[in-house]
């Protein structure tokens, strides 16, 4: 019998599953199976022949993989019992993802791109067999055309860093082709915009400046059109910033850039608490990328797979990656001759199963669903951080008393000097508790980070109970600190320590690895036969 809301406790009562599961290759079992498929009909095998004779030497195995033999009930039970030892945005409330946007992703779509049609599609085949798909995608191309204000969209990014490649890379053909390419070696950013911009600039042979926040904690105005000058190439900021802090006078900094004939780049990571409200055209950028598994509804995967989306002003639409979709009369092709293309940076064409998820999911909200979902985040991400700093300990540095849009960064600082707990500690006692927590992306210019974003995805209810447990455990930081420091107590895993993790000679990042390293060379024989060829590649 359940107890009355009232008599419940405050915080959920949380154990992790935990099941001493073998690794997979451990339940090889010689001759089991979990499938048998039929054997070829006498006729048919005489009309085709030995198939894999066939086949260049190049592609044939010298022997068969060396995969453990196990029956379908055991596979079964293996991956439910390893899915049980999971966090995940399905099973707890994951505000604690900052930055990375973690929101639901409606099951109907994930239904929707597993049907044959889609999931069948072969990059390769025929156009004209593909339409369906061509038109989705043009038609989610035009939808964030409208939603970024920009001119032309492409979708054949796999995720935000690489569409952030993919607008520096058409920022400096832009200027090639104006003939001041060489000239022009110097690109901008701000110590709080994603750390992949600085990154895609580098890599692409760009000086990389950084601009840090004025006495206000605001993107520093004074200190851009100090650095700017004819060798800069663009600009390329976050916006609201990975703080949350969206940059007032973002049109002032745009103008600067182009006073000095540089480019504009806008990352929209973070552009869930700006749906419908602003968008990067309306405020002079010639290039933007959304990631399409943060703002759009569509899950991240564990890392992947993600989705990029390019969107450009007229100026630099020759220079899109390519092939694009076109329209030409009641068919989609595919157009790959673009001579001013920076050229594919994907294979094929995108993230198809991402791409339809993004565009049921505009599709079912409409333009007012999208400025519900802003308004929606921000309300969350402001009620949260009203909760978090009543905490003892807890703040929020730069921009100090003003809102902020979706996300925050905070600072344990103070509770660590008067503790000694971090926040990385803090973090993994959060876990106890059911509750997902990530610090900050390097460099740790806010001390003793946490990032949290709401999303609109979560309750008035669920974002009480995130700030109770971390309350909580601000309260054991002060009067059983070693129940933190030793922490996690209720996960499937035992505490990490960072010198297993630094040390390279115990390191084992494959089964066989590990068995060779651990137990020795003839150990490794246990799962069915491995070529020697095959135990080198391990």
């Amino acid at each position: 019998m359940s107890l009355p809301i009232a008599e419940k406790p405050a915080l959920r009562r949380f154990h992790q599953a935990r099941w001493d599961e073998p690794i997979v290759f451990e339940l090889h079992t010689p001759g089991e199976r979990g499938v048998l498929p039929s054997r070829a009909e006498e006729g048919v095998r005489a009309l085709v022949g030995d198939v894999v004779a066939a086949l260049p030497g190049t592609l044939r195995r010298e022997a068969p993989p060396a995969l453990p033999e196990v029956g379908q009930m055991r596979v079964l039970k293996h991956y439910l019992r390893l899915s049980q030892e999971n966090l995940g945005a399905d099973l707890n409330v994951d505000v604690g993802q900052g930055t990375c946007t973690m929101k639901y992703a409606p099951k109907v779509n994930e239904t929707i791109v597993r049907t044959p049609d889609l999931s069948e599609l072969h990059p390769l085949q025929d156009q004209d067999s593909a339409q369906g798909v061509l038109e989705i995608i043009w038609r989610t191309e035009r939808m964030l055309a409208e939603i970024s204000g920009m001119s032309r969209v492409s979708l054949q990014t796999g995720g935000g860093s690489e569409a952030i490649w993919a607008n520096i890379s058409m920022i400096r053909a832009y200027h090639a082709s104006r003939g001041e390419g060489e000239q022009r070696d110097e690109v901008i950013t701000t110590i709080f915009s994603h750390p992949s911009n600085a990154a895609a600039a580098k890599m692409a042979g760009y000086k990389v400046i950084t601009i840090f926040p004025d006495a206000d904690g605001y993107p520093d105005l004074d200190a851009l059109r100090a650095a700017l000058s004819p060798r800069t190439a663009a600009i390329m900021v976050t916006n609201p910033e990975d703080t949350g802090i969206y940059n007032p006078r973002i049109r002032e900094w745009v103008e600067a850039a182009h006073a000095v004939g540089a480019l504009a780049s806008y990352d929209q990571a973070n552009a869930n608490g700006i749906l419908g409200i602003t968008r990067a055209r309306d405020a002079g950028f010639d290039v933007c990328h959304f990631n399409l598994h943060k703002t759009f509804g569509t899950p991240h995967g564990c890392g992947g797979p993600g989705s990029g989306a390019n969107a450009v002003s007229e100026a630099l639409v020759p220079f899109l990656p390519g092939p694009v979709v076109e329209k030409v009369g009641d068919r989609f092709v595919l157009d790959a001759d673009r001579p001013q293309s920076i050229g594919s940076v994907a294979p094929f064409y995108g993230v198809v199963p991402n791409i339809v998820r993004t565009y049921a999911w505009i599709r079912a909200l409409g333009a007012p669903g999208l400025r519900a979902v802003a308004e929606t985040a921000v309300l969350n991400n402001n009620y949260l951080m009203k909760r978090i700093l009543s905490i003892p300990g807890a703040s929020a540095p730069y921009a100090t008393g003003r809102r902020r849009i979706e996300q925050v960064r905070y600072s344990w600082q103070q509770l660590f000097e008067e503790t000694g707990i971090s926040s990385e500690e803090i973090g993994v006692r959060a876990a106890d508790f059911g509750m997902h927590y990530w610090t900050s992306h390097h460099p740790y210019v806010v001390p003793q980070p946490f990032t949290l974003e709401p999303t609109e995805s979560y309750s008035k209810a669920e974002l009480d109970e995130y700030a109770d447990v971390l309350a909580e455990v601000a309260r054991e930081a002060r009067e059983t600190p070693e129940v933190v420091r030793t922490a996690p107590h209720n996960q499937t895993v035992h505490h990490t320590h960072h010198d297993d993790l630094d040390d390279p000679e115990r390191w084992a990042v494959t089964w066989r690895a590990y068995r060779r390293k651990y137990f020795g060379e003839s150990a490794a024989s246990g799962v069915a036969s491995a070529s020697a060829s095959d135990e080198e590649a391990a």
